[in-house]
């Protein structure tokens, strides 16, 4: 985190377990925090009052738990304006930048199509520009803001705040997070897009209370987040979760990554369109063209579809064999085309997946960009923890 690794907010066991538990799920009364985090009603009472005194909570007026209940509860809830995020995803030709409150609600939002010079220096002065278009809209925002979360497809040191390789021209051990708190003056974190929304989605969205739970990306590229004991993994070597590069085919096409028969080779976008134009003698069609003629029937189209369909379920069953999720979310641009590759992918899953790991469901999620701009806002957020 640039410039400085600032202190969390919380490190005390029983305030972290008590904040993280209102900013996923909402208003609870003491009681319920009591039996949730498993501690006496006065320990949560003491372990609240500094966040309480912060401003980062406040209690609700009195209600009455049931009908003839006795002396009514104080409901504690997360006061979601005591802070603020930004959040900015870019892509191989846009950049989208969000402002998040404290339980990642969308406050503000902006989008800029990446120019011809998409450089880091060119990017980094885009992701700033759009940051202080941000800020200038709202004076709350500014003065309550001091984290930024950036998320790049690709290889991300996030620790060291380095893009170590992206799909963008000359992005190789690139200092990003340094880069843009040099001119934002915020601390800045930099992250693997695929693991950033997998964090907003285990805190916010399809993953909450689940302690094992993965997130798989289909589209331009196929990657994967992992939370394991409800922490997300990154590996020694900050790659793990890369599903797009799981061999599958050792006689497959040759993927970008050096590999043979990554299920990336066989399943982006990219890697259907090249089967569709090599069995069509179409060179010219675009991707939405091998859409239309898979749609309209044409067998080489539908088999280049079917095939990718595979390719990602046997993906997705080898991950669920390894780490063993309790629930599965697959979401990316490449939804939109479900219908011809979604029987494959469930038939693929249910037949190579082992015995009780079957029963990880398998949850469709669309998330628009703004989507995943808001999973870096919510790097932020999590830098308030320890």
């Amino acid at each position: 985190m640039f410039p400085t690794h600032t202190q969390p907010l919380v490190t005390a066991p029983a305030e972290t377990a008590i904040l993280a538990l209102l900013l996923a799920e909402g208003p609870l009364s003491r009681v319920e925090l009591a039996r949730r985090v498993g501690l006496s009603g006065t320990a949560i009472t003491k372990a609240a009052r500094p966040l309480i005194d912060d401003g980062y909570l406040h209690e609700l007026p009195p209600e009455r738990t049931a009908p003839g209940a006795g002396r009514p509860v104080n409901p504690l809830a997360v006061t979601t304006d005591r802070e603020f995020f930004l959040g900015v995803k870019v892509s191989a030709d846009a950049l989208y930048a969000v402002v998040c409150d404290l339980r990642a609600g969308v406050r503000a939002t902006t989008g800029r199509r990446l120019g011809a010079d998409r450089s880091p220096a060119a990017v980094g002065a885009l992701i700033c520009d759009s940051v202080e278009l941000l800020l200038s809209r709202d004076p709350r925002h500014r003065k309550h803001l001091r984290h930024l979360g950036i998320a790049v497809s690709g290889d991300v040191d996030r620790h060291a705040g380095r893009v170590r390789y992206s799909v963008l021209p000359g992005w190789q051990d690139v200092p990003l997070a340094e880069l843009v708190a040099e001119r934002t003056g915020l601390n800045v974190i930099v992250e693997n897009d695929v693991k950033a929304i997998t964090s907003a989605e285990h805190w916010f969205g399809e993953g909450i209370g689940t302690e094992h739970f993965a997130l798989v990306t289909i589209g331009a590229g196929i990657g994967s987040g992992l939370v394991v004991n409800g922490r997300l993994i990154a590996g020694a070597y900050g790659v793990a979760g890369e599903l797009g590069h799981i061999s599958i085919d050792p006689a497959g096409p040759r993927c970008h990554c050096g590999q043979t028969g990554c299920v990336e080779a066989v399943a982006s976008s990219s890697a259907i369109l090249a089967r569709v134009r090599e069995a069509t003698g179409l060179t010219a069609l675009d991707f939405d063209g091998a859409v239309d003629l898979a749609r309209s029937g044409d067998p080489a189209a539908r088999e280049a579809f079917a095939r990718a369909g595979r390719a990602i379920g046997t993906g997705i069953a080898t991950l669920v064999n390894l780490f063993g999720p309790e629930r599965v979310v697959v979401t990316g641009e490449g939804l939109d085309t479900y219908d011809l590759l979604g029987t494959q992918i469930r038939e693929a899953y249910a037949a190579h997946t082992f015995k009780a790991a079957a029963n990880c469901p398998l949850t469709l999620r669309p998330l628009a960009w703004e989507d995943w701009a808001r999973g870096a806002a919510v790097l932020g957020i999590q830098a308030l923890f320890p």
